[in-house]
């Protein structure tokens, strides 16, 4: 009996026709594999016979168990042939050209351009800084008190390091700044961007990371004039020149005067909507003259040096520029929103 269930599985290995991947891999499982369905069965009954018997059909079966192996590797080596053969085939440069779809710009990056391309028109220059940042290029040099919100856990992303000094992920670009007032002379003209992270509920209009651009003048005898001057070249070239400008006092703990820049909102042209909180005026900047304690924390004379600092985020710039209502978008790739800025600047 086993006998001839041993003659019929050795035709049928030699009778077996391999003619793609997918019949190599059933002949693999089927009489190669650890688990092959064809000589497992034969060889749960060469247990059971006697030792002589079980010696003589073992051989047999191990024999053909070879045979299959060599079929097989046989096959195997001639597929990996063709298959070479096939990617190494010359181009054929008749057929039509593969459809393929341009990328595109991401929004946020040609926004960011656009703002640096008209800074560097009246002479500002790139300055970048490390996203961990120590508390005193984030906080203490900024002229942040100890007990300030911002320091606090809710607000800003602390990192645990071995050393005695905190680290942090930058809560602004602002960093920057001090960074190059600590390593350079006045005169200063610089603008620095990149990302920020602050501990912010995500929603329409906040996001826990986000992109900011800040510039920064120190020279002798710069003014508020000056401030005002820049603020306005931006917004009427950016814009536009039929856009509104106005500036609110407020309070930034490194600037004295400090105020917050509005324009007239985009969306809705001024009549008041979701986005201007029915206003008719969107915040676009922060910006002020940098207090003297700053230039002092950063070995700069203000008895001697006077200047500017502005901030502003890009997700809202680009919000109101392509009049964008959710800032989750620009975080989210979906393709057919990121589609839409193609050539766009």
């Amino acid at each position: 009996m086993l006998q001839k269930q041993i003659t019929t599985l050795e035709k049928e290995i030699a009778n077996y026709h391999i003619n793609s991947l997918e019949e190599l891999a059933i002949f693999k499982q089927k009489y190669i594999g650890k688990k092959n369905e064809a000589f497992t069965l034969l060889f749960e009954q060469l247990k059971k016979m006697p030792a002589e018997e079980k010696k003589h059909f073992g051989k047999l079966l191990n024999s053909i168990k070879n045979i299959a192996q060599e079929k097989y590797n046989q096959y195997e080596k001639q597929h990996n042939k063709q298959s070479l053969s096939a990617n190494s085939a010359p181009e054929d440069l008749t057929l039509p050209p593969a459809y393929s779809q341009p990328g595109t710009i991401h929004p946020l990056n040609q926004i960011t351009q656009k703002i640096i391309h008209l800074f560097r028109r009246i002479g500002f220059s790139l300055a970048d800084g490390p996203e961990i940042e120590s508390d005193w290029n984030n906080f203490s040099a900024l002229n942040f008190p100890q007990d300030h919100p911002a320091r606090e856990m809710q607000d800003t992303f602390f990192i645990a390091r071995p050393t005695k000094e905190k680290s942090l992920l930058r809560t602004h670009t602002s960093s920057v700044q001090v960074r190059t007032m600590q390593h350079n002379n006045p005169p200063i003209k610089i603008l620095s961007t990149g990302k920020v992270f602050r501990k912010e509920a995500i929603s329409a209009r906040t996001h826990c990371m986000f992109h900011q651009l800040e510039g920064l003048y120190i020279n002798d005898e710069v003014s508020f004039i000056d401030l005002k001057n820049t603020i306005f070249y931006f917004v009427e070239n950016f814009f536009g020149p039929k856009i509104k400008i106005r500036f609110r006092p407020s309070y930034f703990p490194f600037t004295e005067p400090s105020a917050e820049v509005d324009i007239s909102c985009l969306l809705c042209k001024s009549k008041g909507c979701a986005v201007c909180k029915h206003t008719g005026w969107v915040e676009i900047a922060g910006a002020g003259m940098i207090d003297p304690n700053v230039l002092t924390n950063c070995k700069i004379d203000p008895e001697k040096y006077t200047g500017f600092a502005f901030g502003m985020g890009i997700e809202r710039i680009a919000m109101l520029y392509y009049q964008i209502p959710d800032i989750r978008l620009f975080t989210q790739n979906d393709i057919r929103f990121l589609r839409q800025f193609a050539a766009k600047i």
